[in-house]
């Protein structure tokens, strides 16, 4: 060997245990300071409430940063405005993954949207973490869309919850549902003729609507007119506001069941002042995170940092219940990068992200844990029966179990 050769292998060596050294990885979007995510959102269009979901989660990161990031790296979260539009999600996943080179994407959100971009996404083995949508599929279908795992309670199981509980407490209802057109209204409707069972029979009128749609007068009208008692709202909070706006304008007053998407005690609230305190009493949903509203948690700790996180990282309202569901999806997105370790890799965080047992999670309902195996893609399968009584939301009875 050469005086030459062996300085340059010297100098290589030493330029890879520096490498190693510095913490370095050559993975996409991550440096030695920072892991880059990215996801998309509704910032405009009819979903736009929900946006609350993406700036909940940024929330909680700069917090997490505040204190030294995972690992001494800071999470630095982009989300981009996809209007609620399915051929946009495309677009702006395509410019997250190829332009600015995250290292996953994330919480992007809406049903349709995340179908958009899941073939494309595991193709290439980008992970699709903890998509904001309750559609089944996200955590069902696995086998054949590894790189992709949900969070929230699933649509059908959530429908399921309501059929069985209608059946057992109202036998002799007339039920009419208002779906959204797509897999998401879909998966409610079924779960909610699997919780019926024999008892199906009592569905006496469906109405669906498309997301383009302005409006659903004419859906709350027909409904009406099929004398429905019992109404499920499996709808986007625009429509479910108006569902009880148009319901209240004909006089007419259900028992209403409105799906968890939709329930956020604000959104409850904007309905309640388009109408009366009578048009939303007695609504029931289901519940899992703690709702910053209620009184019972006023001096939670998990309230109050959430409380504290939006003064100083926000600056949104304290009161919007999809800001704790930001918050509580990331703070299991730092779990998983923790367990990921030093060095993450995209193969590493999937591998955690399906390995999960979060018991801290100070945004959750207590009991509650954040559990996933490699057979098991659904992160968050419990929740409570709330009821909607003099202006907020009172939960009863015991943990369902919503698989």
């Amino acid at each position: 060997m050469t005086r030459t050769t062996h300085l340059i292998l010297c100098a290589l060596g030493a330029l890879a245990l520096a490498t190693v050294a510095s913490g370095a990885a050559s993975e996409t979007g991550i440096t030695s300071s920072q892991v880059l995510i990215g996801g998309t959102t509704p910032l405009s269009g009819p979903a736009s409430a929900y946006q609350s979901v993406a700036k909940g989660a940024a929330a909680y990161f700069r917090y997490i940063d505040a204190k030294g990031g995972v690992n001494k790296r800071k999470i630095k979260y982009v989300y981009k405005d996809d209007a609620y539009d399915p051929s946009k999600t495309a677009d702006k996943t395509r410019e997250l993954v190829q332009q600015d080179k995250v290292f996953a994407i994330f919480n992007s959100l809406g049903t349709e949207q995340n179908l958009a971009t899941r073939a494309y996404l595991n193709a290439i083995k980008v992970p699709q973490l903890f998509v904001a949508s309750g559609a089944t599929t996200f955590g069902k279908d696995y086998k054949q869309y590894p790189w992709t795992i949900g969070y929230q309670p699933n649509y059908r199981a959530e429908g399921t919850i309501y059929g069985r509980y209608v059946a057992k407490t109202s036998p002799k209802a007339r039920i009419g549902v208002l779906y959204q057109n797509d897999d998401y209204g879909k998966d409610l409707l079924a779960g909610l003729r699997n919780g019926l069972a024999k008892k199906a029979k009592l569905i006496v009128s469906k109405q669906s609507y498309d997301v383009e749609d302005p409006d659903v007068q004419s859906q709350v009208a027909k409904l009406k007119a099929a004398k429905v008692s019992t109404l499920m709202l499996f709808a986007t909070p625009k429509f479910a506001i108006q569902s009880y706006v148009y319901a209240h304008k004909l006089g007419w007053k259900p028992t209403v069941y409105v799906n968890a998407v939709s329930s956020a005690a604000n959104i409850m609230g904007l309905a309640t002042a388009g109408t009366n305190k009578k048009q939303t009493e007695g609504s029931l949903s289901i519940v899992f995170l703690k709702d910053p509203t209620d009184a019972h948690w006023a001096k939670d700790p998990g309230v109050k940092l959430y409380r504290s996180i939006m003064k100083k990282y926000n600056g949104g309202n304290p009161n919007d219940v999809y800001a704790v569901y930001g918050m509580s999806v990331a703070h299991t997105f730092v779990a998983a990068l923790k367990k990921a370790g030093k060095n993450p890799t995209r193969a590493g965080i999937m591998k955690a992200a399906t390995s999960l047992n979060v018991t801290n999670d100070p945004f959750l309902l207590p009991g509650i844990a954040v559990k996933t195996s490699s057979t098991d893609h659904f992160p968050l399968d419990q929740a409570k029966l709330q009821r909607y009584h003099n202006g907020h939301w009172v939960s009863f009875g015991g943990l369902f179990r919503v698989r």
